[in-house]
């Protein structure tokens, strides 16, 4: 009799063309930078970048803005006072001396002349300090981080509802939306915020996932859900193990010994071929 032949069976990611043991560590990998970061370069169809290369080029844009902004000083000319960088010459100006030693000195000698001289050197320093604005990479786009349902907002389009029930049942109403088995659902609220998370943190269609195609925003995500019919969320297959966290099964075995723990045999199954 031969033997059984069993592997591992990870969730992976393809974006960032990883593989994880089990749902918690691909929920987290959804959530970090680096996979947003790639999710941007693959819409304009750039291969993703490694862990390791992502926080290389971190480190160099830290490093390169804080040698831009090293040598940049900047004269206090009311508190005749030199400081070394922008920032810090930001902070003295919030100061209670800056205020009041600027104040005498729009106070002192011809007042309209000294007034048109400080703007000018105002309007100077915020063009300075707006040339050393970092430029933002062409594959980067404003972040939609806040999460939907934290608002009573819909997952699919921008209605508020009073409530967390009020808009579960407009976006059943409105969107066709359903829960899958949601008599063995133990969260709704916590699986509408991992749906929430996916759609303004991963920008992904809930139906299509991370097999289709990928979006330069939350709001791309959503108008695409709602063009195609895809206000649903996938439940079949390997992506049973996303959710599994939401839900549980174990009434449903009737004749399970009772001894026997049901949601680990559950999990088992998704490392076996």
């Amino acid at each position: 009799m031969s033997a059984t032949n069993t592997q591992p069976v990870y969730l992976t990611c393809i974006t960032c063309r990883l593989a994880f043991k089990d749902a918690e560590l691909q929920r987290l990998h959804y959530k970090t930078e680096w996979h947003r970061y790639n999710l941007k370069r693959k819409v304009v169809n750039l291969p993703p970048v490694t862990l390791n290369d992502y926080l290389q080029k971190i480190s160099k844009e830290k490093t390169e803005k804080e040698e831009t902004q090293k040598d940049k000083r900047v004269y206090c000319e009311p508190c005749q006072k030199l400081f070394a960088n922008v920032n810090a010459y930001d902070n003295h100006l919030n100061s209670k001396k800056h205020k009041y030693n600027d104040k005498v000195y729009l106070d002192r000698g011809d007042n309209m002349e000294i007034k048109s001289k400080k703007e000018n050197t105002v309007n100077s320093y915020q063009v300075e300090k707006e040339d050393m604005i970092e430029e933002v990479d062409s594959d980067e786009w404003d972040d939609d981080t806040e999460n939907p349902i934290d608002n009573d907002e819909c997952l699919f389009c921008s209605h508020h509802s009073k409530n967390f029930f009020k808009n579960l049942e407009h976006m059943t109403i409105v969107h066709s939306f359903f829960i899958p088995d949601i008599e063995f659902c133990t969260d709704v609220q916590g699986l509408l915020r991992y749906l929430g998370e996916k759609v303004t943190k991963g920008y992904m269609c809930l139906w299509c996932n991370e097999s289709g195609r990928a979006f330069r925003s939350a709001e791309a995500a959503k108008s695409h859900m709602v063009d195609k019919g895809h206000c649903r969320m996938l439940h079949e297959g390997v992506t049973l193990a996303e959710y599994v966290d939401y839900f549980d099964y174990s009434s449903s075995y009737p004749d399970v010994k009772d001894e026997m723990d049901v949601d680990e045999e559950v999990r088992k199954l998704w490392y076996l071929v």
